[in-house]
């Protein structure tokens, strides 16, 4: 009679799954580790203050003790360098045209630089202190701002030298500022004093226009895109904020664990083009690179690199990310070129070798008219149009799960016991206890069949991935079959074996409890004392 199928079988599967420590991989997560190229630019020796990127050519530049170097985002060689600073130099800023860029420095002037000439046009004095933020307006080429450890925001005419306005509003350093992106009259600074304040150039009392409490020293601000909401970083935290809503806590993140030095704002490329998926990215001096989707209020990527990490910066197409450490060392990712209908960038290089210098022939594409089109090999990769159909991987089926689909539960316990894997053995007893039918197996064992399963019991009731099934089952097994093990020695060879095991786990798990009552704490101490 041929045996009769219910419906579609599946082999069984152990419900005992330790959580996995490890992430999971998601396409983000790929995007933000994999399609950058990574390259490091050391021997810089000192930290990296601050990065800024070229609105123009994407080229970078990068401050360090008392100098900056102007970076080629294609080779990441240096292009040319700027030694005048008698000081540590801060916080590059490009004008919006990408002509002219200005420096903070520890002196307290700010030097606005001709990029071509490298030659310093002007220097702008006022400050007493270090000035470590100096930022151009989106849309104003005569003007700039600038924040000190004087606790003083200034307001620069550039042409003249002349300070227009000075906002004292802060008590403590000036760190960070940031420009508005739909106005040229608004800017913030965030401070020491753990507030960032809104300044408009346009009120003539030259107070702020909004306080914002970050609860923090602030290192860093930033507006997000389109102006409406505000980024700040102080302490472990990044903390979003509604400007246009009155300064309303919109979000706070505090998945660094120390502190957060700088933040900026990268864009997601698709198909080789900027979406208009934005994301915030941080970095901190715990040597992690978080990404933040804002809109979805979630931490999408996170990566670490071997040391305290000072400054970011990506591209405004986001082909190019720079990070800044504090050991001097530079790490410019490249966003890798996808392949060209199927030809990868080595292909191209080969093929530019055989014709004249930088000529490379057009690669013929295969139609279904073409007779070779039909005679390609298993090694042949899709192109770019082409729908793959994968093919349905068979699933293999042990034999136990074939005792289990005729309903043979005692021999189908009896095969996993048979077998070396105890992820298997475990998946039928689980499967046994949702039919109802392990102790009823377990009675109908014979001596030696009995023996192997109290063997089993032996080996892995005190592994912790079992150990909670196992030993409950341990002692059902002990109370069933309890007359035919008073009966034979071998049987109670087995028992005391079981019964060493789990003295010896009492005995580690004491051990451990002792450890764990010495080392809180310390913890404790130690927490406190580094978060003082």
């Amino acid at each position: 009679m041929a045996e009769v199928q219910i419906g579609k079988t599946y082999p069984v599967k152990s419900r005992l799954k330790p959580k996995s420590k490890k992430p999971t991989s998601t396409t983000e997560s790929k995007y933000w580790k994999k399609s950058y190229k990574t390259t490091q630019i050391p021997n810089l020796i000192y930290p990296i203050t601050s990065i800024d990127f070229s609105p123009l050519t994407n080229d970078f530049i990068s401050t360090y003790s008392a100098s900056a170097t102007l970076y080629s985002s294609q080779t990441f060689e240096p292009i040319s360098k700027f030694t005048t600073f008698s000081d540590i130099a801060y916080s590059a800023s490009y004008r919006h045209d990408g002509k002219l860029v200005a420096f903070g420095g520890e002196t307290g002037d700010v030097q606005v630089f001709d990029l071509k000439t490298r030659s310093v046009l002007r220097r702008l004095k006022g400050h007493y202190r270090s000035v470590r933020c100096v930022k151009y307006p989106k849309f104003d080429n005569l003007h700039l701002f600038s924040g000190g450890d004087d606790t003083f925001v200034k307001y620069w005419d550039v042409a003249s030298e002349t300070e227009l306005m000075s906002f004292q509003g802060h008590k403590d350093y000036v760190r960070s500022g940031a420009p508005s992106p739909v106005s040229s009259d608004l800017f913030v600074t965030g401070s020491y004093d753990h507030t960032v304040k809104l300044w408009d150039t346009r009120v003539s009392s030259m107070n702020c226009t909004m306080n914002i409490n970050h609860g923090k020293p602030v290192e860093d601000v930033i507006f997000l895109p389109f102006g409406s909401l505000l980024a700040t970083a102080g302490g472990n935290s990044v903390k979003i904020w509604d400007v246009a809503g009155g300064g309303k806590l919109v979000y706070a993140m505090e998945s660094h664990n120390k502190t957060v030095t700088c933040l900026c704002v990268g864009k997601i490329l698709k198909d080789g083009e900027a979406a208009d998926e934005n994301r915030l990215l941080s970095v901190g001096l715990d040597g992690y690179m978080k990404v933040f989707d804002y809109s979805a209020l979630k931490i999408t990527h996170s990566m670490r690199y071997p040391a305290p990490l000072l400054s970011v910066g990506v591209s405004s197409d986001s082909s190019v990310r720079v990070i800044g450490t504090s050991n001097g060392i530079i790490y410019a990712g490249k966003k890798k070129k996808k392949d060209v209908d199927g030809v990868s960038g080595k292909e191209l290089g080969d093929y530019s070798m055989i014709g004249s210098v930088g000529e490379v022939p057009e690669k013929r594409v295969l139609r279904t008219t073409n007779f070779r089109y039909f005679q390609r090999g298993q090694s042949e990769k899709p192109s770019r149009g082409d729908y793959v159909i994968k093919r349905q991987a068979r699933v293999k089926v042990t034999e136990h799960d074939k005792l289990l689909r005729k309903f043979r539960h005692k021999e189908a316990l009896v095969s996993a016991l048979n077998g070396k894997s105890p992820h298997d053995m475990v998946a039928v007893m689980e499967e046994l206890v949702a039919r109802k039918k392990l102790l009823k197996c377990v009675s109908n064992l014979d001596e030696d069949e009995l023996g192997l399963f109290l063997n089993a019991l032996h080996k892995y009731s005190t592994v912790p991935r079992y150990a909670g099934f196992l030993i409950g089952l341990t002692k059902r097994v002990l109370q069933l079959r309890a007359e035919d093990i008073k009966n034979s020695d071998i049987l109670k060879g087995h028992i005391r074996n079981i019964k060493r095991s789990v003295m010896e786990e009492i005995k580690i798990q004491n051990a451990l409890q002792e450890i764990q009552g010495i080392i809180s704490p310390l913890l404790r101490t130690a927490e406190k004392a580094f978060g003082n």
